[in-house]
């Protein structure tokens, strides 16, 4: 898709978008009607809040000038994808959803099992052809039994952020490759309050990533069926193992058992934790308000276990509830959100990797940015969702559950053995399991 120079805040925001007329020379496949705006209607959007003030704003800014262009009073309310979860959740109870909403995959997933969500067929269709068809695996995760209640517009993926300014002087050239790496070279720059491992151990999406650490040193969460619990093993009792040595030895910023969903950003940020697994938001923050800091920050690809890295692609997608009252001018919005000339502004401040193969052109992935480089790699050659395990709505439910989390907080706050805290999270993840059968 040729694009029309760069885009700037400026430039996107005064360009208007009236009904399905696209900006520049860049279109929608026309063999679909477009969704039809109600003019003169209200339309509230749940955004997707990231460490980035710049890219936060461009979207709140872009949202409200569609809306005045087009007659739609917007609310635009942006909340930490790490409280999505208890958000809708109440708002589901309270009958309070939005019109539209950013939404992970896990939340998609398990909230369109019960019927939640509108089905965006035809718009993922024209969307992805618009724009040289959709990556693979961002199709495939995308893709639930129930259809396409969502469409992708970013993809989230941890990296490896450490501090190379400490870890060079201390003998440590080159990122680990494995998690036991990861603490010998944190252990050997462990000086409170500088602490070596910036890793959430919460119940946010953050420490989730303890399900890939698990899964890389052979543990499972399910049977390879996707129908039964599969965290009691002995793999599980050695990635346990890794985590309670290093718990220990004092490695992890104090709270981090505890923390939100920014937890990882301010530690690092704050000078308090020499290594972090994240998508990169936190490099961006840094390049603007700590440049000492971003050019003594390098990234690679998650550590390994035993079984290899795991290092699972998240797409993030925009979504319809079905409560909706304006859901063809949600619809509207979905789409123009979608378009490269508001995208490529976007991503050059987000921390996404792109969802389509013509996204990957835009200059945020021109390699200048070691960032979006290594988010870019990631859409191209991370893993599946959920692999080795199956992806299912169970699955879902169990991360969005944070049942290893909480087996580890079992672990290093309670005092648990291995076999009870392993016990206790393969009978609630079993239980979840068996709701779906």
């Amino acid at each position: 898709m040729t694009q029309s120079g760069n885009w700037t805040r400026r430039r996107v925001l005064g360009a208007s978008l009236a009904g399905a007329a696209l900006l520049g020379t860049s279109r929608l496949s026309t063999a679909l009607a477009a969704p039809a705006i109600k003019k003169g209607s209200k339309l509230t959007f749940w955004g997707g809040l990231i460490f980035s003030d710049e890219a936060n704003k461009l979207l709140t800014d872009t949202v409200n000038k569609w809306g005045a262009d087009n007659g739609v009073e917007t609310t635009v309310v942006m909340i930490n994808q790490n409280e999505t979860v208890q958000k809708v959740s109440a708002a589901v109870q309270a009958g309070s959803m939005p019109d539209v909403l950013d939404v992970g995959l896990d939340l998609l997933a398990l909230l369109s099992k019960q019927g939640i969500w509108v089905s965006l067929e035809d718009l993922y269709a024209s969307i992805g052809k618009a724009q040289g068809g959709w990556y693979e695996g961002v199709d495939k995760a995308s893709t639930l039994p129930e259809g396409h209640p969502g469409v992708p517009f970013g993809v989230s993926g941890n990296l490896l952020l450490r501090r190379d300014d400490l870890l060079k002087p201390a003998g440590f050239a080159n990122a680990p490759k494995t998690w036991e790496e990861l603490s010998t070279q944190a252990a050997a720059i462990n000086k409170p309050p500088l602490f070596g491992l910036g890793l959430a151990l919460s119940n946010v999406g953050d420490g989730n990533l303890q399900m890939s650490v698990l899964q890389s040193y052979g543990g499972r969460i399910g049977d390879d069926a996707g129908k039964n619990a599969a965290i009691k093993s002995d793999a599980t009792k050695t990635y346990l193992t890794w985590v309670k040595d290093a718990w220990d030895k004092k490695l992890f910023p104090p709270g981090n058992t505890t923390w939100d969903g920014a937890g990882d950003n301010q530690a690092y940020l704050a000078g308090q934790a020499a290594f972090i697994a994240n998508t990169g938001s936190v490099g961006i923050a840094a390049k603007t308000d700590d440049p000492d800091l971003y050019a003594a920050t390098l990234y690679s690809s998650l550590p390994g276990g035993p079984k290899g890295i795991v290092s699972p692609l998240g797409p993030n997608l925009r979504a319809i509830p079905k409560t909706s009252q304006n859901q063809d001018t949600g619809q509207a919005l979905i789409e123009f959100l979608a378009q490269p000339e508001f995208l490529e502004a976007y991503y050059s401040s987000a921390i996404y990797g792109p969802v389509s193969k013509d996204q990957a052109k835009f200059k945020a992935f021109d390699g200048t940015d070691p960032i979006h480089a290594g988010l870019l790699d990631l859409v191209e050659h991370g893993t599946a969702p959920g692999a080795p395990d199956v992806y299912n709505t169970a699955y879902a439910d169990i991360s969005g559950n944070f049942i290893i989390p909480k087996m580890v907080q079992r672990v290093v706050i309670d005092n648990w053995d291995f076999d009870k805290a392993i016990d206790e999270a393969q009978t609630q993840a079993q239980a979840i399991y068996d709701k779906y059968k």
